[in-house]
């Protein structure tokens, strides 16, 4: 599991990311609401954990934008308050859980492997929008884009990205690619799987700089994670 904790408290940040990685979990601590923004939009995360009172952009803000840049991550809110009216702000900003401070360590974990289930039940190829770092793949609408920019795909170039999106870091196998975009009774040139991946490099890649499709030689294919830290 990894996990983003945005707080401006040094030694409970430092605690919760300590604690986590000592059970073998990958923790990345932010200190600003801003930081942990940028954080958020450039990196994948499984669960982001962020106060509400933070320097720059607070936590009611945090969250707003990232479901308005189609990041779908779930995020656990924390507040010193204990509050109603604050909860439902929190909840209405597209929050998806609410605790507040002091919390039990193992009450919070159990939050964590509650949301991250939930996340990664949306994960896969039957939900509305599947994204790595700032490629953003909107399968309602059929559209794409990196960074901001749209990218015009056509509809095997999408469903193959579709695929490696919802699988990615992991390697996509060729075959299993050639059944799920041109259906199992194909019988052309099983190449023609290359030729797409190479159409699509060019696309979502060559002009963006970046090498996230990659070839596993041998098998077929993965969407790399590497392209996700933060640039700038």
């Amino acid at each position: 599991m990894r996990v983003l904790f945005v707080e401006d408290e040094p030694r409970l940040r430092e605690a919760l990311c300590r604690g986590l990685s000592e059970e073998g979990h990958e923790a990345v601590g932010a200190g600003t609401g801003t930081e942990g923004l940028q954080l958020a939009l450039h990196q994948s995360f499984d669960v982001i954990v962020c106060d509400i009172l933070l320097p720059g952009v607070n936590g009611f803000q945090l969250v707003r934008r990232l479901r308005e840049q189609a990041v779908w991550t779930p995020v656990l809110m924390l507040s010193a308050k204990d509050g109603e009216w604050d909860e439902a702000e929190a909840l209405d900003a597209g929050a998806d859980g609410y605790i507040t401070k002091p919390f039990s360590y193992v009450v919070l974990k159990a939050h964590l492997r509650a949301l991250a289930r939930r996340g990664s039940k949306g994960a896969t190829v039957g939900s509305e929008v599947l994204r790595s770092g700032d490629l953003i793949l909107d399968l309602r609408a059929r559209r794409c884009a990196r960074g901001g920019t749209e990218v015009e795909l056509s509809q095997r170039e999408f469903s193959i990205l579709a695929e490696l999106l919802a699988h990615r870091g992991e390697a996509v196998a060729k075959d299993e690619l050639m059944r799920k975009v041109w259906g199992p009774g194909f019988a052309g040139d099983p190449n023609i799987v290359e030729v797409y991946i190479g159409y699509l490099r060019k696309k979502v890649d060559v002009p963006f700089g970046r090498h996230s499709i990659e070839t596993v030689r041998g098998y077929g294919y993965r969407l790399t994670v590497q392209d996700e830290a933060l640039h700038g």
